[in-house]
């Protein structure tokens, strides 16, 4: 089905967002994770997804539930008790106020068709419990050592991965949903800036290649503004601060209309990953501006861009170079076309199609 053919979720009534058997729309309990608002000011990747599922889904018909914090903004119901997001506030302590989060949010699980989880593993915790199906979109895994608190319910939990490189063979998954982007937030620009720059938006850290992406524009010649939160400090002072100069500008955290005028009018975003990424969303926001993507081909990297058409991927620091010397050969409103694959429809459609597998398994058990 292509994008055209999709049921327009901006108008109620997708006929996916309702009950499979009752006449009434599909009931969803959204449960966000607490570190940043939804949705979030400036960084927090999680958050965003979540908030363009959650209106997606309102926008579609279904009665949605959100879990967040206070000061979250949604068009669903929001039900909280956590004042603010952690990250945001000082001396706050987590472990207090994510048990409480996830006791009231699995504690109102009887009013909903579905619980859809997208804060990591504790949660598994408290669903393992309750009787409502939960549905867990695992977003990335922070390690081998977590793996644990997800085979111990893969018999009695669901889940959904966000691309095909970041499975786990030893869990068992309903779906790959991909993450989805409001392309009406990104700019498309047919020609970048004059003069040309690159682009690097991320976290500061190693994981992230930043020292890479200063190198690599170095020494193909052009100037490199760079954006992300300080995530490794002493990776800052050590690989990044001491380059920062006319040629290499660090903007810090950046929001939606910056990293729009960033992303725009680079001539390409550099994203030369150190580990096996699950997904990449400013790589998609990147190529919803028509700006290419010049990255190493580690994990979601051969999913996400089209070699040659949407960017390049590249084996090294000498491949990335020669990347940025033919950026010529990439046609930007290809670059654009390969983003809009990537769509809030799709995802929210996605999602529905899975809550609607669990809502049938469990009118038939």
């Amino acid at each position: 089905m292509t994008e055209a053919e999709l049921p327009d979720i901006r108008s109620p009534g997708h006929p996916l967002a309702r009950h499979p058997l009752e006449d009434r729309p599909l009931r969803i309990g959204m449960l966000a994770p607490i570190a940043w608002r939804v949705p979030p000011r400036q960084y927090g990747p999680w958050e965003r997804v979540v908030s363009l599922l959650t209106e997606g889904l309102v926008a579609a018909g279904a009665d949605v539930t959100l879990y967040a914090t206070q000061d979250a903004q949604t068009a669903a119901h929001l039900s909280a008790v956590v004042p603010t997001p952690y990250e945001e506030t000082p001396g706050m302590d987590v472990k207090v106020w994510e048990g409480l989060h996830l006791a009231h949010a699995f504690g109102d699980s009887g009013r909903v068709d579905i619980v859809h989880n997208h804060a990591d593993f504790l949660p598994l915790m408290f669903a393992s419990l309750v009787d409502t199906p939960t549905v867990t979109t695992i977003h990335g895994f922070s390690g081998a050592a977590i793996l644990p608190a997800y085979t111990a319910y893969a018999d009695r939990l669901h889940f959904v991965s966000i691309s095909d490189a970041d499975r786990s063979p030893d869990l068992p998954y309903l779906a790959t949903v991909y993450h989805g982007i409001d392309l009406g937030e990104f700019t498309f620009r047919d020609v970048p800036d004059t003069p040309p720059y690159l682009a690097f938006l991320g976290r500061i850290h190693p994981d992230k290649g930043a020292a890479d992406a200063i190198r690599v524009a170095r020494a193909a010649g052009l100037p490199l503004r760079m954006a992300g939160i300080i995530h490794d400090r002493a990776y800052f002072e050590r690989e990044v601060e001491p380059h920062l100069g006319a040629d290499v500008t660090f903007l810090g955290s950046v929001g939606p209309a910056d990293r729009d005028t960033l992303l725009g009018g680079a001539a390409a975003l550099l994203h030369l990953i150190h580990f096996d990424e699950p997904f990449g969303l400013s790589v998609l926001e990147s190529m919803a501006c028509g700006t290419p993507v010049i990255a190493y081909g580690r994990g979601s990297m051969r999913e996400l861009i089209e070699d040659g058409v949407s960017g390049r991927i590249v084996h090294d620091e000498d491949g990335a170079v020669s990347a940025v010397r033919a950026l010529d050969g990439i046609d930007r409103a290809a670059v654009r076309a390969r983003a809009q694959t990537f769509s809030v429809t799709r995802m929210v459609e996605g999602y529905l199609l899975v809550y609607r597998q669990l809502v049938a398994a469990r009118i038939s058990s």
